[in-house]
């Protein structure tokens, strides 16, 4: 939004940009993101072992950055879906729900126990789905999380 303002006793006029509030809760992000994807954390770990590799396969002396090594145990702590075909399967069945993809890499990043939990870390999901519907796509999800552990 745009807003003009008007000195007095002059001319003069400025326009000054007004930034929409950002808010995740309800699917609002800045202009920046509008074509961004959302990585499940998952996905990120996968990418980082393949640099983590190729460094490995260089004749490179250096050793990868100590934010690099945190990151790498991170996404292993909590990276649910150990291969490309469980993430591939958990990404088609999200697309099904009418998911935000902000919504859709909240639910498989953080895999909420029950319809309660999952509305109260991801509240714009209050009104996509009844409380059953909303379980049997947690089920689901966990159904793929167990798959790979």
């Amino acid at each position: 939004a745009v807003v003009s303002t008007q000195s007095t006793g002059t001319a003069v006029r400025k326009q000054i940009r007004v930034e929409e509030e950002e808010d995740a809760a309800q699917l609002k992000f800045p202009a920046a993101f509008k074509n961004a994807d959302a990585l499940l954390v998952s996905e990120v770990h996968m990418l980082l072992k393949v640099r983590q590799e190729q460094h490995e396969m260089d004749d490179d002396d250096t050793d990868l950055s100590k934010v690099f090594e945190n990151t790498l145990k991170y996404t292993a702590k909590f990276s649910f879906y150990q291969n490309r075909e469980t993430i591939k399967a958990v990404r088609e069945m999200l697309q099904t729900k009418n998911l935000h993809k902000f919504e859709a890499a909240s639910l498989a990043n953080l895999c909420p126990d029950n319809y309660e939990e999952a509305k109260a870390l991801i509240p714009s999901l209050e009104d996509k789905f009844d409380d059953e519907e909303l379980n049997e796509l947690l089920e689901d999800l966990k159904t793929f999380k167990d798959l790979t552990q």
